[in-house]
């Protein structure tokens, strides 16, 4: 028997007697393997939930994931592991300030070191969900809802927004989807702008709160697209709210990118892997739709495997998009969100316009940035002689005109610095005036705002060296 992930033979043969599933495997169908046995049935509140069941936005749930099942699953339909590769609970990652506790939280680590390129995780394509998949086992039942989310400028989501039909298809069949074992394994809770209530909207600070009302928002267009549409789903299912959004994060928070805007990916187990600004493991798929997780660095034993899930040099659209808070992140956005017409005509991203965490460094962009804005307000001709240095990357001219205008541009920068640390203390002393248990999101909410207020703190002290 060949193994795709090439491991040792002592390996394929102690993985042998699981992968025989693999030939049960149809492209259109899941069958459960006969050693993996449903869990009690946990992800909602029907007549099969026991006493002691909890409420967490709207769903009523345990209070606890039922993770090893979903291991056994997929080993039982042929997944493989490196040696010393685990699922455990209790590890925070970059989610530690997110999760209530350690009930809530797992993640993926190895027992033994891996060397850089060596095989760390397959999960076979018939597990995968695939939004292009999803797409044909729907056929044009999805037509009306998609045309819907186009009409709402959202085709770019269209394969979020299969994954998040086929959740909620295989959730309505229960403890008889194939895939039950791993819905319930998936979390109850998320923390991220999607679940934020409107209390946890006036706790954040201008960027963070623009960025999650966006994902707010887009899952407003899923909502409402999946209740016009003739979607093959219940009316009960559709209509409510809190299975929804519960669908929505889970396909926007597991997902992987195969390419963007035409194919998302969610492979069951590989999905168990947290971010890390230094991650140190990758994921993508062979021709065959196969999951294939892969060492991208030496990996000393007793480490958790990490992926990058976004940009680690800003945290806040991970806050917003994930729910977690990454604070190793080398610098964070400057805020200055009354410049976005200024940044766009200069050409600049959010993620270029940092503060940086450690010292506090204010990059030459920020400099550019605050300085354009003060010579188009006061209609100065050298708008436009910075405007052409910066576009055409001549560093001498855009040095020569900072250094001009030095004092107003350290001056703007310093109110500017001033206006937002004020902000972030009003913020952070409201959010710490709810009661976490019922406003769970209220500890990454403060952790933000107390990392935005420390490198803040930190770029004003620099700002306050250069004119001493």
């Amino acid at each position: 028997m060949e193994f795709p992930l090439g491991l040792p033979a002592v390996v394929a043969l102690a993985l042998a007697a699981t992968a025989v599933h693999v030939s049960a495997f149809q492209s259109s169908s899941l069958a459960r393997p006969p050693s993996v046995q449903p869990s009690p049935l946990t992800l909602c509140g029907m007549s099969t939930m026991s006493p002691g069941a909890s409420s967490s936005n709207g769903l009523l749930l345990r209070d606890e994931r039922d993770v090893q099942p979903m291991v056994d699953w997929c080993l039982g339909y042929g997944a493989q592991t490196a040696p010393g590769v685990q699922v455990a609970p209790g590890i925070a990652g970059k989610a530690g300030h997110s999760i209530r506790d350690n009930r809530e939280n797992y993640g993926v680590k190895t027992a033994q070191a891996i060397p850089k390129g060596g095989p760390v995780l397959f999960i076979p394509a018939q597990l995968v969900l695939s939004s292009s998949n999803i797409q044909q086992e729907f056929g044009g039942s999805l037509d009306q809802s998609e045309n819907l989310l186009a009409q709402y400028g959202a085709s770019d989501r269209l394969p979020l927004f299969r994954i998040m039909v086929k959740i909620l298809a295989e959730y309505e069949k229960l403890d008889q989807s194939p895939y039950f074992p791993w819905l319930n394994a998936l979390p109850r809770t998320f923390y991220n702008g999607v679940s934020m209530t409107d209390a946890c909207f006036a706790c954040l600070p201008p960027y963070v709160a623009y960025l999650a009302s966006m994902e707010r928002d887009n899952y407003g267009y899923f909502f409402q697209a999946l209740n016009a549409g003739n979607v093959p789903l219940r009316p009960d299912t559709i209509s409510n709210d809190d299975i929804v959004r519960w669908a929505y994060n889970v396909a926007l928070t597991r997902h992987q990118v195969v390419v963007p805007a035409v194919e998302k990916t969610i492979a069951p187990l590989a999905d168990m892997i947290n971010h890390g600004t230094y991650p140190n493991v990758e994921i993508s798929y062979d021709g065959e739709g196969n999951c294939i997780v892969t060492a991208i660095r030496d990996i000393p034993a007793e480490s958790q495997l990490t992926i990058s899930l976004g940009d680690a040099s800003n945290p806040t659209p991970l806050f917003a998009t994930y729910g977690f808070l990454d604070d190793d992140c080398p610098g964070v956005f400057c805020k200055a969100l009354d410049h976005q017409e200024e940044m766009q005509e200069l050409k600049y991203d959010f993620t270029e316009l940092l503060f940086g965490t450690e010292a506090g460094e204010i990059g030459t962009r920020v400099w550019n940035l605050f300085l354009y804005k003060l010579l188009k307000d006061n209609n100065d001709p050298n708008a436009q002689a910075l405007l052409t240095a910066v576009r055409n990357k001549d560093s001498s001219t855009t040095k020569q005109l900072n250094q001009q205008y030095f004092q107003y541009t350290h001056q703007a920068l310093l109110q500017h610095v001033d206006g937002i640390i004020a902000l972030v203390d009003e913020l952070t002393a409201r959010a710490s005036s709810y009661d976490v248990r019922t406003h769970p999101r209220v500890p990454v909410i403060v952790a933000h705002n107390n990392l935005v207020r420390d490198t803040f703190a930190k770029v004003q002290a620099q700002l306050y060296q250069m004119v001493q």
